[in-house]
């Protein structure tokens, strides 16, 4: 090869090279519901961390909570649009075998809020610590009285909701399953009344007048969130019980902590998707860079907001959880 044909080959490739880094990363991000201010609020992280780093976002969500087929649809759709990094919130392992298949493709998975099987990492709440936490409080705030516990809980087998309902048992001082369990502890001391409310406000007032029933003596309910504790307070209050019960939750969100503010719910452990999907966009944009993918688990916090400070649990007031809130303030 001449010299002159050396550096004409020389000249493509290094073309070619700065061609292929100065590529726009593509990172999709698939939540659970386009509508509930958690996600919306992590799909705001999201863009933002996107922009901030050069990165092109594609985003997607199933109709409702637990639609695995729109959530397989958009992982297809988004491969196909060039996504070498998945961010999802999981509505259920039907997604584990596309996953799977992506993955081998050469494409990173990480889960946010749940753990999902397939995932190279996940970035999320300790969701066994946060009942841990609202357990604790709950125990406090009854002040020595015998607990009769409602539990309005996700729907059967979600970790999430399996890791924040065996937890507050935990935080109760009741025997409850470990962190790693899917199975809601039920046989605990105290437990009078366990439904499913989807983490939906009216599922939630159904399960809670259908414990009422069961039991009128109940004095403390978990909530798998605040909606569904929103739900609950006014059952509680149709029945003139609403100031004889506490009403401990996860998650909060901006009108979740007004409802603390208000004496609606005692305590809710706050969590934080801005945060959860500005680190998976950050970590999408470096594999792109590197081929190198993120693994293991991430904790991205946790913190107990009480409308009233307790002895012996540590806690923040309604004024920090509104300067930490999501949704509409």
């Amino acid at each position: 090869m001449s010299r002159i044909a050396r550096q004409l080959a020389l000249s493509t490739l290094a073309l070619a090279t700065a061609s292929a880094f100065a590529a726009e990363p593509v990172v999709g991000l698939i939540t659970k519901t386009e509508t509930n201010p958690f996600f919306v609020k992590m799909k705001e992280g999201a863009q933002t961390e996107a922009k901030k780093l050069g990165a092109k976002l594609l985003s997607a969500a199933g109709k409702t909570d637990g639609d695995t087929a729109g959530q397989i649809t958009a992982i297809e759709n988004m491969v196909a649009a060039g996504a070498k990094t998945i961010l999802i919130t999981s509505s259920g392992d039907a997604i584990v075998p596309t996953l799977k298949k992506v993955r081998a493709q050469g494409v990173q998975i990480i889960a946010l809020d749940s753990p999902v099987p397939e995932a190279d990492a996940l970035f999320a709440t300790d969701n066994y610590k946060a009942g841990v936490l609202i357990g604790q409080y709950a125990k406090a705030a009854l002040g020595g009285k015998k607990p009769v516990i409602a539990t309005l809980d996700l729907f059967p087998g979600h970790p999430v909701g399996a890791q924040r309902h065996n937890g507050f048992l935990k935080g109760m001082g009741l025997t409850a399953p470990d962190a790693k369990s899917n199975e809601l502890g039920g046989q605990a001391a105290g437990v009078a009344c366990m439904a499913d409310s989807y983490g939906d406000a009216a599922k939630g007032q159904t399960g809670m007048e259908n414990c009422l029933q069961k039991n009128p003596a109940i004095n403390l309910v978990y909530t798998i969130n605040e909606p569904a504790a929103a739900g609950a307070y006014k059952a509680l209050k149709a029945a003139g019980k609403e100031k004889d019960v506490v009403i401990v939750s996860v998650d909060g969100g901006c009108q979740g902590i007004k409802d603390v503010g208000a004496g609606v719910i005692a305590a809710t452990s706050q969590q934080y998707p801005l945060k959860m999907a500005a680190m998976g966009v950050a970590a999408g944009v470096q594999y792109a860079k590197d081929g190198k993918r993120q693994a293991g688990y991430t904790d991205t916090g946790v913190t107990l907001i009480a409308g009233k400070a307790v002895t012996g649990v540590q806690s923040s007031d309604v004024k920090t959880g509104t300067e930490l809130c999501w949704g509409n303030k």
